[in-house]
């Protein structure tokens, strides 16, 4: 065996930690499982993760602890934000240390594809973890967009043309729950018109996206006084719950964030701009405000 350099024994030791801890978090979430074939597939991607660090230990000789921090964050991301989407966040973690291995495995054959066929194995069987939120992922995404397009574009016309917070929020709520209520109704009927099995839950889906949009967009309104403020607060708000949304999609589904961020992102402003201009021409040429 070739002598191992300081530094790649120091890349070394820091990957195999990172493949035990991994091990560990696959162990965990395997044991919180109801479905079988969720539970199945994480002991065998922990499995994997095990040879991993048993190879890597192989060279460094070295007995490394996992990082119980680290598999206490992966825990609770998984209880909040689910299965699939920690799971992908972690593997993205692992894919960044290939340059190390690179630098490591050079002059090891055996550990070079060895690794190259475990990474294969874990994202097949990642791609089979069946998770109930990510089937209804179509019905969150056309509440939360039609809620942000709508509700973004009312709230701007709303400003010009009445600049009362209270108002403003008032009628924001009524609008935005009707709606909420309207589009779940009609997700309900298209999934029924599609002989969708679960057409109910799909709607519910919708709803609840719609109408958790709603309060975030109308909560800058009730808590402070200043109605073009509370504005570019709601506006601030829909950004950034279309970054975290495309983020948590990117990550879940392996989809492009940048293309998708943008798209929803210039729809919602584009949509606004035209409501704000609405607001000034309804209160300027008609002279109707309140």
């Amino acid at each position: 065996m070739a002598e191992i350099s300081k530094e790649l024994l120091q890349e070394l030791l820091k990957n195999q930690k990172d493949e035990i801890t991994s091990f560990h978090i696959y162990q965990a979430l395997a044991s919180k499982q109801k479905e079988a074939g969720n539970a199945k597939l994480l002991q065998t991607i922990a499995a994997d993760e095990k040879k991993h660090y048993a190879l890597l230990k192989k060279y460094s000789n070295v007995e490394v602890r996992p990082s119980k921090i680290k598999i206490l964050w992966y825990l609770l991301l998984a209880q909040t934000l689910g299965l699939t989407f920690s799971l992908k966040l972690l593997e993205k973690g692992e894919e960044k240390a290939t340059a190390a291995y690179n630098a490591l495995i050079a002059d090891f054959p055996e550990l070079k594809q060895a690794l190259e066929d475990e990474e294969k194995h874990e994202q097949e069987l990642l791609s089979l973890i069946n998770e109930e939120r990510l089937n209804y992922m179509g019905s969150i995404v056309l509440g939360l967009n039609d809620a942000l397009v709508e509700l973004t574009g009312a709230l701007a016309g709303y400003t010009f043309a009445i600049q009362n917070n209270r108002v403003i929020a008032l009628i924001g709520l009524i609008t935005g729950i009707s709606a909420s209520f309207s589009m779940a109704a009609s997700e309900f009927l298209s999934k029924k018109q599609e002989k969708e099995e679960n057409a109910l839950k799909s709607s519910v889906y919708t709803g609840i996206a719609y109408i958790v949009t709603v309060f975030l967009l109308i909560l800058p309104y009730l808590l402070f006084s200043n109605h073009f403020l509370d504005l570019g607060l709601s506006l601030l708000m829909a950004i950034t719950v279309i970054l975290a949304f495309n983020f948590y999609i990117s990550v879940a589904k392996d989809l492009p964030f940048k293309k998708r961020f943008l798209e929803m992102a210039g729809i919602s402003l584009g949509v606004t701009a035209i409501s704000f201009g609405i607001g000034w021409a309804v209160k300027t040429f008609l002279g109707l405000e309140i």
